[in-house]
């Protein structure tokens, strides 16, 4: 697993990353969020071993990167697409890797069939998009057959299916037992991928806990939204039984902390008609917005109703 503990890191005045301590466990796919600048990409660097920590460490499976002779058998990473030398082919930097590493060539072959890059591979990497660039990142990640994977905004660049395609792969990544920390700022693959969320916000920690935890801690929480010809005589039934009923905007009544059954059951008992019955439940990109609103380091300010408008 990957163990970070009280992880600091001092750039001048600036402090990038403030006693940042989290564990990311095995069979898991733990999302990695956090507005521009909150630390993120400075926070992988140190666990791969590439930046020293001002204070604290960061390990993989007990022990520092930086000192295991080849580090690709124990944790695959992807951070910048763009580090690629370009006059190169594909192939040819699967190889480099491999060789230096006392991986197999047949592992490369591999892991081309893996990511989809097919005849691509033989091509110079100048010539690659970005989403090229990205599935040659994660092929690399690959190579050692690695039981850690870290990933820095894999999604950049690829089309839909290459998206469902990553989404599929990291789930399947994580089922095979291993430990897969995801940064992205797609929330909404974010919700469909991760089992767990760490979020940072200006270096420090503002969540760790399961993707359902911090979705059921947003502000709407669980939630009814009932429709009926009867809205006085339910939301009276409603309080009665302890709920906390008020009206929205277009006439339905919105019900905390309740389930569609209980609603449904005390509008049967009430003999009030429904006409809609829905859960509503926060999204993890509200919820995200919201916690961390006051660690935005980069905003846009409003702008004049006459430009809006």
């Amino acid at each position: 697993m990957i163990t970070v503990h009280g992880l600091t890191k001092q750039y001048g005045a600036v402090r990038a990353v403030d006693d940042l301590t989290f564990d990311v466990l095995p069979g898991k796919v733990t999302g990695f969020l956090g507005p521009n600048g909150a630390g993120k990409s400075t926070t992988m660097r140190m666990v791969l071993g590439l930046d020293r920590p001002t204070r604290g460490r960061a390990l993989v499976g007990g022990r520092p990167v930086a000192g295991m002779a080849e580090p690709l058998h124990a944790v695959g990473a992807l951070l910048d697409a763009g580090a690629v030398h370009p006059g190169r082919s594909g192939r040819d930097h699967l190889r480099v890797a491999a060789r230096t590493h006392g991986i197999p060539p047949r592992r490369v072959d591999e892991v081309v069939d893996q990511v989809g890059l097919g005849p691509a591979a033989k091509r110079r990497v100048r010539g690659y998009s970005l989403g090229m660039r990205q599935r040659l990142g994660i092929a690399t990640a690959l190579l050692g057959d690695p039981g850690v994977l870290l990933f820095d905004e894999p999604m950049n660049g690829l089309d839909l299916e290459g998206v469902r395609w990553i989404r599929a792969l990291v789930r399947r990544l994580a089922g095979e037992g291993r430990t897969v920390l995801l940064s992205s700022h797609l929330m909404s693959e974010m919700e469909q991928t991760a089992d767990h969320l760490v979020i940072i916000g200006r270096g420090r920690l503002i969540a760790d806990a399961s993707l359902a935890d911090v979705v059921r801690g947003g502000a709407v929480g669980q939630r009814v939204r009932v429709r009926t010809p009867s809205a006085g005589l339910l939301a009276d039934a409603l309080r009665r039984r302890g709920l906390r009923v008020s009206p929205a905007d277009d006439g339905d009544l919105l019900v905390d902390g309740a389930a569609a059954e209980t609603v449904g059951d005390v509008a049967l008992a009430a003999g009030a008609a429904v006409h809609r019955l829905a859960e509503e439940r926060s999204s993890l990109e509200q919820v995200y917005l919201d916690l961390t609103d006051t660690d935005v380091e980069y905003r846009v300010a409003d702008e004049p109703a006459a430009v809006r408008s």
